[in-house]
């Protein structure tokens, strides 16, 4: 009974935005609330399965805005007599031709959702280890959706040429373990042949690094700065020292620099701590040098560690040369930092701050929800 509480839209969806003619796709605030609303409807519709509901909860949190079930993304889990069953970790929703349309900001045609770790999912547990040693893009629930979005984006040029560059057609939507999956999604899209630059939102992506484990130690401010000051120049001599590994980074960048995905992050949370820490240290230390080599932001502590041997070389898709990052500052006493629920609230509620990071790395634009109808660059 709980959980059908838990899932319920009525009780706990957004109680601002469900009526289909007062949305405005041009809003951010609206489309963070109905993208988090969509990745919640998938945590719904694997529970739907998994507990055999008679009455399904989970179509009302997308149906309320529009959207249809298109496509289930499924995993299939196996135990030594074969395959148990298939576990539902994320959704392709299509905007219905039927809800209203306002044809100055258009609603996306596609939204790609991914759900994060399930309490208890053994196998979630285990891609959680595998962002951890960063491996998770060879796993069947990243390659599956990048093939299945690149082929969307296919047969959309296909029936129209006019859809060719229309960048609000597909969005990437998900949380925790799901937001690691959109973005790694998102970046291999940004590396085809004819990049599509996907609206995406992260809601509470993890970020694993050494820097990030500082905050476990809760060490004083100017501890803490230090620490990030050396990390910063352990990166910058490795930039210097690996050329081959600097050389490709650095094209990775450049692909990837006009692609400006939505990281939602709340400042108590750990998981999603070291994104904060990243986009700020990053844009102190070339504040204060501003002569070196903007390449070194390409470069994680692993890579000042570890050698990479010829033709080794490793992502991280953590490190990421642009991004819009929202910041909620929500009393962590009174909701999880790390729960998906916060972002469907208004922004009144939730006193969000935005700061945008590009590369290479100029001055961060910082930008109030007040002023978030337009951002200064594409989200």
């Amino acid at each position: 009974m709980g959980s059908n509480t838990a899932d319920s839209f009525d009780v706990h969806g957004p109680k601002h935005i469900t009526d289909l003619n007062k949305i405005d796709w041009d809003n951010e605030e609206h489309r963070r609330c109905i993208a988090a609303c969509l990745v919640k409807g998938v945590y719904v519709h694997e529970n739907d399965r998994a507990e055999r509901r008679a009455v399904k909860l989970a179509p009302a949190w997308w149906e309320s805005f529009g959207f249809h079930l298109k496509k289930e993304l499924r995993e299939p889990i196996y135990s030594i007599v074969g395959v148990i069953f298939d576990t539902i970790y994320g959704a392709i929703f299509e905007y219905s031709p039927s809800a209203p349309r306002d044809r100055c900001a258009p609603p996306p045609r596609y939204v790609v959702a991914f759900r994060g770790t399930k309490p208890g999912s053994i196998r979630d547990y285990y891609l959680d280890l595998k962002i951890v040693v960063n491996k998770l893009e060879k796993r069947t629930r990243v390659q599956q959706p990048c093939r299945l979005v690149d082929q969307l984006m296919t047969d959309m040029r296909k029936e129209d040429e006019a859809s060719q560059g229309q960048d609000s057609c597909i969005w990437l939507a998900g949380h925790s373990l799901g937001a690691a999956v959109a973005l790694v999604v998102g970046r291999y899209m940004m590396v085809q042949e004819k990049p599509p630059n996907l609206r995406t939102f992260l809601f509470n992506p993890p970020h694993v690094s050494f820097i990030t484990s500082i905050n476990l130690l809760k060490l004083d401010p100017v501890a803490k700065e230090s620490v990030h000051r050396v990390g910063n120049f352990l990166r910058k001599g490795a930039a210097k020292v690996l050329h081959s590994h600097r050389e490709h980074m650095n094209n990775l960048f450049q692909q990837l620099s006009p692609w400006v995905p939505n990281l939602y992050v709340h400042e108590k949370d750990p998981i999603c701590q070291g994104f904060i820490d990243y986009f700020e240290q990053r844009q102190k230390f070339m504040e204060g040098s501003p002569r070196v080599d903007t390449t070194f932001a390409a470069f994680s502590l692993r890579d000042a560690f570890w050698w990479h041997p010829i033709g080794k070389n490793k992502d991280r898709p953590q490190l990421l040369p642009s991004a819009t990052l929202w910041k909620s500052c929500l009393d962590h006493e009174l909701h999880d930092p790390h729960g998906l629920q916060q972002w469907w609230k208004p922004d009144s509620e939730l006193r969000l701050e935005a700061k945008h990071y590009s590369y290479p790395v100029p001055q961060a634009q910082t930008t109030s929800t007040s002023s978030a109808r337009s951002p200064a660059v594409p989200a």
